[in-house]
Protein backbone atom coordinates (compact mmCIF):
# COMPACT_ATOMS: atom_id res chain seq x y z
CA UNK A 1 0.00 0.00 0.00
CA UNK A 2 1.15 3.43 -0.67
CA UNK A 3 0.13 6.68 0.84
CA UNK A 4 0.07 9.80 -1.42
CA UNK A 5 -1.65 13.50 -0.60
CA UNK A 6 -2.13 16.50 -2.31
CA UNK A 7 -3.57 19.23 -0.26
CA UNK A 8 -6.97 17.74 0.67
CA UNK A 9 -6.54 14.73 -1.31
CA UNK A 10 -5.11 11.47 -0.27
CA UNK A 11 -4.61 8.78 -2.23
CA UNK A 12 -4.55 5.23 -0.95
CA UNK A 13 -3.17 2.41 -3.57
CA UNK A 14 -2.98 -0.85 -3.66
CA UNK A 15 -0.99 -2.95 -5.37
CA UNK A 16 0.44 0.27 -7.17
CA UNK A 17 3.96 -1.48 -8.59
CA UNK A 18 1.31 -4.13 -10.35
CA UNK A 19 -1.80 -3.86 -10.50
CA UNK A 20 -2.84 -0.59 -8.98
CA UNK A 21 -6.49 0.31 -7.73
CA UNK A 22 -7.01 3.22 -5.68
CA UNK A 23 -9.05 5.27 -3.13
CA UNK A 24 -9.12 8.68 -1.90
CA UNK A 25 -9.94 10.53 1.27
CA UNK A 26 -10.76 13.55 0.87
CA UNK A 27 -10.67 15.59 4.04
CA UNK A 28 -13.34 17.99 4.81
CA UNK A 29 -12.83 20.66 8.41
CA UNK A 30 -14.31 17.95 10.56
CA UNK A 31 -14.69 14.62 8.49
CA UNK A 32 -13.74 12.65 5.51
CA UNK A 33 -15.40 10.98 2.09
CA UNK A 34 -13.98 8.35 0.88
CA UNK A 35 -14.22 7.55 -3.03
CA UNK A 36 -13.99 4.43 -4.08
CA UNK A 37 -13.57 1.04 -2.29
CA UNK A 38 -11.24 -0.77 -4.20
CA UNK A 39 -10.51 -4.73 -3.75
CA UNK A 40 -11.75 -6.65 -0.65
CA UNK A 41 -8.69 -6.59 1.54
CA UNK A 42 -9.03 -2.76 1.33
CA UNK A 43 -10.57 -2.57 4.08
CA UNK A 44 -7.60 -2.25 6.68
CA UNK A 45 -5.72 -0.19 4.68
CA UNK A 46 -8.73 2.50 4.28
CA UNK A 47 -9.29 2.57 7.92
CA UNK A 48 -4.92 3.06 8.63
CA UNK A 49 -5.20 5.82 6.38
CA UNK A 50 -8.35 7.27 8.13
CA UNK A 51 -6.61 7.02 11.41
CA UNK A 52 -3.68 8.68 10.61
CA UNK A 53 -5.07 11.55 9.68
CA UNK A 54 -7.79 11.41 12.54
CA UNK A 55 -11.24 12.39 11.15
CA UNK A 56 -14.10 10.43 10.91
CA UNK A 57 -15.45 8.69 7.33
CA UNK A 58 -18.89 9.97 6.94
CA UNK A 59 -19.18 9.49 3.57
CA UNK A 60 -18.36 6.66 1.00
CA UNK A 61 -18.71 7.44 -2.46
CA UNK A 62 -18.14 5.53 -5.47
CA UNK A 63 -17.19 6.58 -9.27
CA UNK A 64 -19.08 3.65 -10.56
CA UNK A 65 -20.28 -0.14 -9.45
CA UNK A 66 -17.09 -2.23 -10.96
CA UNK A 67 -15.96 -4.89 -8.55
CA UNK A 68 -12.77 -3.24 -7.91
CA UNK A 69 -14.11 -0.17 -6.61
CA UNK A 70 -16.86 -1.41 -3.97
CA UNK A 71 -14.70 -4.27 -3.36
CA UNK A 72 -14.46 -3.35 0.39
CA UNK A 73 -17.90 -2.25 0.76
CA UNK A 74 -19.38 -4.69 2.65
CA UNK A 75 -16.56 -5.08 5.59
CA UNK A 76 -16.15 -0.39 5.30
CA UNK A 77 -19.94 0.05 6.49
CA UNK A 78 -19.96 -2.85 8.82
CA UNK A 79 -16.73 -1.39 10.55
CA UNK A 80 -18.07 2.42 9.84
CA UNK A 81 -22.36 1.95 10.25
CA UNK A 82 -22.68 5.73 10.07
CA UNK A 83 -21.50 6.48 7.05
CA UNK A 84 -23.82 7.01 4.61
CA UNK A 85 -22.78 5.42 0.73
CA UNK A 86 -23.34 7.41 -2.51
CA UNK A 87 -23.44 6.25 -5.85
CA UNK A 88 -25.33 7.28 -9.08
CA UNK A 89 -28.82 6.73 -10.15
CA UNK A 90 -27.82 4.78 -13.02
CA UNK A 91 -24.69 2.87 -11.59
CA UNK A 92 -27.18 1.70 -8.57
CA UNK A 93 -28.85 -0.52 -11.19
CA UNK A 94 -26.07 -2.20 -12.11
CA UNK A 95 -24.91 -2.06 -8.37
CA UNK A 96 -28.21 -4.22 -7.91
CA UNK A 97 -27.42 -6.66 -10.47
CA UNK A 98 -29.93 -5.40 -13.21
CA UNK A 99 -27.31 -4.99 -16.34
CA UNK A 100 -30.19 -4.16 -18.71
CA UNK A 101 -29.45 -1.14 -20.82
CA UNK A 102 -31.72 1.82 -20.92
CA UNK A 103 -33.98 3.44 -23.72
CA UNK A 104 -31.47 5.19 -25.87
CA UNK A 105 -28.30 4.18 -24.46
CA UNK A 106 -25.76 2.83 -26.69
CA UNK A 107 -26.37 -0.80 -27.18
CA UNK A 108 -22.60 -1.92 -26.57
CA UNK A 109 -22.96 -4.67 -23.63
CA UNK A 110 -21.73 -3.46 -19.76
CA UNK A 111 -18.66 -4.70 -19.74
CA UNK A 112 -16.33 -5.28 -16.45
CA UNK A 113 -16.50 -7.37 -13.23
CA UNK A 114 -19.39 -7.17 -10.59
CA UNK A 115 -19.76 -8.58 -7.26
CA UNK A 116 -22.95 -10.03 -7.25
CA UNK A 117 -22.56 -10.94 -2.99
CA UNK A 118 -22.12 -7.61 -2.53
CA UNK A 119 -24.97 -6.85 0.56
CA UNK A 120 -24.79 -3.06 0.90
CA UNK A 121 -27.03 -0.88 -0.40
CA UNK A 122 -26.62 2.75 -1.10
CA UNK A 123 -28.27 5.70 1.22
CA UNK A 124 -28.09 7.92 -1.18
CA UNK A 125 -28.16 8.45 -4.98
CA UNK A 126 -26.00 11.04 -6.71
CA UNK A 127 -26.96 13.06 -9.56
CA UNK A 128 -25.11 15.77 -12.28
CA UNK A 129 -24.26 18.86 -10.45
CA UNK A 130 -24.96 17.26 -6.98
CA UNK A 131 -22.87 18.63 -4.38
CA UNK A 132 -20.94 16.32 -1.22
CA UNK A 133 -18.94 18.37 1.03
CA UNK A 134 -16.45 19.82 -1.02
CA UNK A 135 -16.66 17.83 -4.35
CA UNK A 136 -19.28 18.31 -6.73
CA UNK A 137 -20.25 15.50 -9.09
CA UNK A 138 -19.88 14.97 -12.43
CA UNK A 139 -21.94 12.74 -14.77
CA UNK A 140 -19.13 10.81 -16.64
CA UNK A 141 -20.32 7.90 -18.32
CA UNK A 142 -18.51 5.65 -20.93
CA UNK A 143 -16.70 3.29 -18.84
CA UNK A 144 -20.15 2.18 -17.29
CA UNK A 145 -23.57 3.99 -18.18
CA UNK A 146 -23.45 5.69 -14.69
CA UNK A 147 -19.87 6.76 -14.06
CA UNK A 148 -19.05 9.61 -12.09
CA UNK A 149 -16.33 12.07 -11.78
CA UNK A 150 -16.04 14.51 -8.54
CA UNK A 151 -13.98 17.80 -8.69
CA UNK A 152 -12.80 18.83 -5.27
CA UNK A 153 -13.62 22.58 -5.79
CA UNK A 154 -11.00 24.05 -3.35
CA UNK A 155 -7.90 23.01 -5.34
CA UNK A 156 -9.30 21.55 -8.80
CA UNK A 157 -8.28 17.96 -8.31
CA UNK A 158 -10.46 15.74 -10.06
CA UNK A 159 -10.98 12.58 -9.02
CA UNK A 160 -12.32 10.67 -12.39
CA UNK A 161 -12.49 7.03 -11.77
CA UNK A 162 -11.57 5.32 -14.92
CA UNK A 163 -12.85 7.99 -16.71
CA UNK A 164 -8.92 7.98 -17.61
CA UNK A 165 -5.94 5.59 -16.34
CA UNK A 166 -2.73 6.58 -15.93
CA UNK A 167 -0.89 2.85 -15.67
CA UNK A 168 0.53 2.24 -18.98
CA UNK A 169 0.48 5.72 -20.11
CA UNK A 170 -2.62 8.10 -19.29
CA UNK A 171 -5.46 6.78 -21.47
CA UNK A 172 -9.06 7.85 -22.11
CA UNK A 173 -11.57 4.53 -21.15
CA UNK A 174 -11.90 2.05 -23.69
CA UNK A 175 -8.37 3.38 -25.43
CA UNK A 176 -5.71 0.34 -24.33
CA UNK A 177 -2.99 0.65 -23.53
CA UNK A 178 -0.83 -2.66 -23.82
CA UNK A 179 1.27 -2.81 -20.38
CA UNK A 180 -2.10 -2.48 -18.47
CA UNK A 181 -5.20 -2.75 -20.88
CA UNK A 182 -7.53 -4.28 -17.91
CA UNK A 183 -9.27 -0.43 -17.63
CA UNK A 184 -10.50 -0.58 -21.82
CA UNK A 185 -11.40 -4.36 -21.21
CA UNK A 186 -13.95 -3.50 -19.05
CA UNK A 187 -15.41 -0.02 -20.78
CA UNK A 188 -18.84 0.33 -22.08
CA UNK A 189 -18.73 2.72 -24.80
CA UNK A 190 -15.68 4.21 -26.11
CA UNK A 191 -17.28 6.75 -27.98
CA UNK A 192 -19.23 7.93 -24.95
CA UNK A 193 -16.08 7.82 -22.71
CA UNK A 194 -14.61 10.28 -25.04
CA UNK A 195 -17.36 12.85 -24.98
CA UNK A 196 -16.76 12.18 -21.34
CA UNK A 197 -13.33 13.21 -21.40
CA UNK A 198 -13.72 16.48 -23.19
CA UNK A 199 -16.53 17.16 -20.73
CA UNK A 200 -14.31 16.61 -17.52
CA UNK A 201 -11.15 18.31 -19.17
CA UNK A 202 -13.35 21.38 -19.85
CA UNK A 203 -13.52 21.60 -15.90
CA UNK A 204 -9.99 22.19 -16.16
CA UNK A 205 -8.73 20.73 -13.35
CA UNK A 206 -5.30 20.96 -12.31
CA UNK A 207 -4.57 17.47 -10.73
CA UNK A 208 -6.56 14.22 -11.65
CA UNK A 209 -6.67 11.69 -9.83
CA UNK A 210 -8.14 8.13 -11.45
CA UNK A 211 -8.69 4.75 -9.87
CA UNK A 212 -5.40 3.03 -11.55
CA UNK A 213 -2.20 4.83 -11.39
CA UNK A 214 -0.48 7.79 -10.16
CA UNK A 215 -2.13 10.94 -10.05
CA UNK A 216 -0.94 13.49 -12.80
CA UNK A 217 -0.62 17.33 -11.74
CA UNK A 218 -0.26 18.90 -15.32
CA UNK A 219 -3.38 17.45 -15.49
CA UNK A 220 -5.02 19.72 -18.70
CA UNK A 221 -1.74 18.88 -20.85
CA UNK A 222 -1.76 15.51 -19.83
CA UNK A 223 -5.69 15.09 -20.85
CA UNK A 224 -5.73 17.07 -24.15
CA UNK A 225 -3.09 14.38 -24.87
CA UNK A 226 -5.11 11.55 -23.87
CA UNK A 227 -8.30 13.20 -25.76
CA UNK A 228 -6.18 13.72 -29.14
CA UNK A 229 -5.32 10.00 -29.25
CA UNK A 230 -8.52 8.68 -28.59
CA UNK A 231 -10.15 10.98 -31.44
CA UNK A 232 -7.42 9.33 -33.62
CA UNK A 233 -8.74 6.07 -32.72
CA UNK A 234 -11.97 7.05 -32.93
CA UNK A 235 -12.17 9.31 -36.07
CA UNK A 236 -15.63 9.42 -36.61
CA UNK A 237 -15.89 11.52 -33.38
CA UNK A 238 -12.53 13.79 -33.97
Amino acid sequence: MRVTKVQTVVQVSFMPRFFPVNSYLVEEENSLTLVDAAMPYSWKGILQAAASIDKPVTRIVLTHAHADHVGALDRLKAELPDAEVYISERDSRLLAGDHTLREGEPTDPIRGGFDRKLKTTPDKLIYDGDHIGSLIAIAAPGHTPGHMAFLDTRHDIMIAGDAFQTRGGIAVSGIMRPTFPFPAMATWSKEVALQTARKLRAYEPRVLAVGHGNMMHDAAVQMDRAIADAARRLPVLA
